[in-house]
């Protein structure tokens, strides 16, 4: 199955520990398809941001366990894919800058 690169990425990680990364590694996260691999992701990023991508790093974060009242479910599980750009290459995250 082939996925269309809109369903790979479906959202950025913007975390304290995921900016810390940006900054130090030219790192970034997202939230992606679980059936993607690295290859789709990586050709994924570079198709939306255009930028060259030189590593993929991938882990699936297991649903916790939650109770509310009497009810019990758990979180959905999900993968999250961190990319490390090339040298001097970014992605703007936040379009439009600060406030006025």
């Amino acid at each position: 199955m082939r996925l269309d690169t809109y369903q790979i990425v479906k959202r950025p990680l913007l975390t304290e520990k995921h900016d810390l990364q940006r900054e130090t590694e030219n790192a970034y996260a997202f939230e992606v398809d679980r059936r993607a691999n690295k290859i789709q992701i990586k050709d994924a990023i570079e198709k939306l941001f255009d930028v060259k991508v030189t590593g993929v790093r991938t882990l699936v974060v297991r649903g916790k366990p939650k109770r509310m009242g009497f009810h019990f479910g758990q979180r959905a599980t999900w993968k999250k894919a961190i990319v490390t750009l090339r040298e001097g290459d970014e992605i703007d995250l936040i379009e439009g800058g600060t406030p006025a």
